[in-house]
């Protein structure tokens, strides 16, 4: 019983983000949803209470996953160039390998009467506090964790989606840029 319980919660979350993502916030219906995910709307509603929460929860899972993979990664007693190359190739390869979440929470994050909603955002918190660590030991400069974040992760979202380059002419770019950020930010 628990086992088709955890199946539908998890075809009701492919739903929406397949629906979001064809659809968007406003052209998806629970119905829809729930038609999609092969259950019963009053089946949906089991889950999660209302439409927005169940964006919200979805959002905050699946963005928890992305801080999770990217630490996941990371040993501190790794040497510094390491760690922030260990970051960006771990950043590049989430996108690629899970293209229509990271579009889902890319949509929900721009997205602000929807994003500032969401709560209990710990993954972010723990790169923050890897980024004031690294900070503190004089691996990195002593610049703004939001900065050194979009200064790592901005540029290689652009080449990870980028869909007119084949994959050895990303890897090269991929390459360059972790120098770039490297030179930039590494003390």
């Amino acid at each position: 019983m628990r086992k088709k319980d955890d199946e539908k919660a998890r075809s009701i979350k492919e739903a929406v983000i397949q629906l979001i993502l064809q659809e968007g916030f406003h052209g998806t219906s629970v119905s829809k949803i729930a038609r999609l995910a092969g259950v019963s709307p009053a089946t949906v509603y089991i889950y999660f209470d209302n439409k927005e929460d169940m964006l919200h929860d979805i959002y905050t899972e699946y963005s928890e996953d992305i801080y999770d993979y990217l630490l996941a990664c990371i040993n501190r007693e790794m040497e510094g160039r390491r760690q922030i190359e260990m970051l960006i190739r771990s950043y590049y390869n989430y996108i690629l390998e899970n293209r229509d979440v990271f579009s889902f929470v890319e949509q929900f994050s721009n997205c602000p009467s929807l994003a500032n909603n969401c709560s209990g955002k710990k993954g972010v918190c723990n790169i923050y506090d890897l980024m004031t660590d690294m900070k503190r030991r004089r691996i990195i400069k002593n610049y703004h964790e939001d900065n050194l974040l979009a200064i790592m992760f901005q540029p290689v979202k652009v080449i990870a989606i980028d869909n007119c380059k084949t994959e050895k002419q990303k890897a090269d770019l991929l390459q360059e840029m972790i120098q770039i950020i490297q030179d930039a930010i590494l003390l």
